[in-house]
């Protein structure tokens, strides 16, 4: 089970070599200026991949009070939210969150494990509005969640082998101790 700790998934997600390449394809294609991706939990908002063009001012391990944030109802409701414009969507206008980060584009899809358990978001904004509702770049980000869960499960099975690895030649240099002191003793006979 991937580590659930904030500095492990902020670390878990340094480890992922496309993840600057992933947020910068989104901030091209979108014509967004950040990019993020987020550990998400009941307690904590932390940016764990960061692409900031608009100064948002937001650094990988950077917190956000997490109940100002949408991605705090993403991780209730499992949904998607897409917003093109805020002052001219009906759900999100007099919402307190675009306004307190001065955003006027939004988009966040989960980062569900392959168990089924909730990571975080793969999220966008901009202070401009922006042409997000469509199946291209719904699309794209739900594979980019896809993509960005799979490489978290494979660092933390790298992260067992190797510590499994580690346990197996601790154990062959103890053996190995073992059977020098054995052949030392029956030599001293």
């Amino acid at each position: 089970m991937i580590e659930t700790s904030i500095e492990a998934a902020v670390e878990a997600v340094s480890r992922i070599p496309v993840v600057p390449q992933i947020l910068e394809v989104i901030c091209r294609s979108t014509h967004m200026g950040f990019a993020v991706i987020a550990r998400v939990t009941e307690e904590k908002w932390v940016a764990c991949g960061v692409r900031d063009e608009i100064k948002f001012g937001l650094v990988p391990g950077g917190e956000l009070k997490v109940d100002t944030t949408i991605c705090h109802e993403i991780r209730q409701s499992g949904n998607a939210v897409v917003i093109d414009h805020v002052a001219k969507d009906e759900a999100y206008y007099q919402h307190a969150t675009p306004a307190m980060y001065g955003f006027q584009s939004y988009i966040s899809v989960p980062i569900i494990l392959r168990n089924g358990n909730f990571f975080g978001t793969l999220c966008a904004i901009d202070p401009k509005p922006a042409l997000l509702n469509t199946p291209e770049v719904i699309g794209m980000f739900n594979l980019f969640a896809d993509l960005i869960s799979f490489h978290l499960e494979a660092v933390e099975k790298i992260d067992s082998l190797e510590k499994q690895l580690q346990e197996e030649q601790e154990k062959a240099g103890q053996q190995k101790k073992l059977i020098n002191k054995l052949i030392n003793e029956k030599s001293a006979v």
